[in-house]
């Protein structure tokens, strides 16, 4: 495993990590914005919805979640979280 990814399963601060989590979030954020626009101007028009509408709105919402993730946790979204004891015989590698 890498030493960069030890370090950030171990919870260790790196700054150059933050920024590039953190910036990652935030321009999904914005593409959120702008296929939000996109999707608002094509399904305003009246028609059926299609398997493409539903495609943007699924887009949406994938970039909106993701970006929501990365820019408030950053690279806390990769710490390892203790187990109890009693999680333990469901998993095989403990």
């Amino acid at each position: 495993m890498s030493p960069h990814l030890e370090r950030l399963q171990q919870g260790q601060r790196w700054w150059t990590a933050e920024v590039v989590l953190r910036g990652t979030g935030l321009l999904l954020l914005a593409s959120c914005y702008r296929l939000a626009l996109f999707t608002h101007r094509v399904v305003a028009l009246p028609h059926h919805a299609t398997p493409g509408d539903f495609a943007l709105c699924l887009g949406i919402i994938a970039s909106l979640t993701c970006g929501l993730a990365l820019s408030l946790f950053g690279p806390r979204l990769l710490a390892e979280v203790p187990l109890s004891a009693l999680n333990a015989p469901y998993w095989k590698d403990r």
